[in-house]
């Protein structure tokens, strides 16, 4: 009788302590299925978010210009890889974004063609070339090309990269983009070929081209959620670079490859640098690019950067 008045008792307190149920977070999460963007989705099921107290709501886009609009109106509370420039871009505009961590640093995207006249990027004058959405990553990545080598190829927005994929294979532009697992089963059979890495944009190397944003307003009353979404994160990262082979497991079948593949997907293409969410780099370098590819009217000040990017500190 004791023991189930005390079960009574611990009843009665969680349904009058709202504080007892996990706390909800709401994110836009861009391109379901790559390495990078699998983070939340490995670590809810790995039980790490849950540890936490935390329950979480994803929603996947095609790109960060998608991921971003409903974080500014107040609809999601987080938008996952969305483009440093873009998010840069929506602050100076006024929007009520503040960057809380970074996403990736360098970048595993690629480029390819199914033309075999299309070799190099100088190639793609008087060609269209791919990137997801307007003012994502990959959109920079596409303007720095054009900037850097003096190209006269047409951006085209395609959208995520099995959309772009079959884009490209029907003709509808020239050269596609993509990221690991994405292209790679139809490059060894050689159905279509590399023609760069984001890498190969000198100012991409080094910097942090996606980051992880959240709407202003959440980010004032919900401090401590997001402090423990970060930490969770965090642990996410460090599970999906252990040893534990449920991980591959559990990757193989989100992005529906083979786990062979996808073990090659982390270990060929994402180091755990490039994830790591502690700091922004490149920002000497981000932000005249970002002004010099008119995301924004001017340089940020020192205030300005204070107030957009607020990174907890790991604990």
């Amino acid at each position: 009788m004791r023991h189930f008045l005390a079960i009574v008792a611990m009843a009665a307190i969680a349904q009058v302590n709202p504080g007892a149920a996990d706390d909800l977070v709401k994110m836009t999460i861009g391109q379901r299925g790559n390495w990078d963007t699998s983070i939340t989705h490995l670590g809810e099921k790995a039980g790490i978010f849950k540890k936490h107290g935390l329950q979480l709501e994803m929603i996947y886009t095609s790109g960060s210009g998608e991921t971003l609009q409903p974080v500014i109106a107040g609809g999601v509370d987080l938008g996952l890889a969305v483009g440093t420039l873009g998010a840069m871009a929506a602050y100076a505009k006024g929007a009520p974004v503040r960057i809380i961590g970074a996403q990736a640093t360098g970048a595993a995207d690629y480029w390819y063609a199914k033309n075999p006249s299309i070799k190099t990027l100088k190639d793609t004058n008087g060609h269209t070339i791919a990137f997801s959405t307007n003012n994502s990553s990959t959109n920079s990545v596409v303007r720095a090309f054009i900037d850097e080598f003096k190209l006269t190829a047409k951006p085209q927005a395609t959208g995520n990269p099995s959309a772009t994929l079959t884009a490209v294979m029907t003709d509808q532009v020239d050269v596609g983009w993509a990221s690991p697992p994405f292209g790679l089963k139809e490059m060894e059979e050689d159905k279509i070929h590399l023609l760069a890495r984001a890498t190969d944009a000198t100012l991409v190397r080094g910097q942090t081209i996606r980051v992880l944003v959240a709407n202003a307003d959440v980010l004032a009353k919900r401090k401590d959620v997001i402090e423990r979404f970060m930490k969770a994160y965090r642990e996410s990262i460090d599970y999906m670079y252990s040893s534990n082979p449920q991980v591959i497991t559990d990757y193989a079948e989100f992005a529906k490859v083979p786990e062979p593949m996808a073990k090659r997907v982390r270990d060929e293409f994402f180091p755990e640098s490039l994830v790591n969410p502690d700091k922004i780099h490149g920002l000497d370098s981000l932000i005249p690019e970002a002004v010099n590819l008119k995301f924004i009217p001017g340089p940020l000040s020192k205030e300005q950067i204070t107030e957009l990017i607020q990174i907890s500190p790991r604990q």
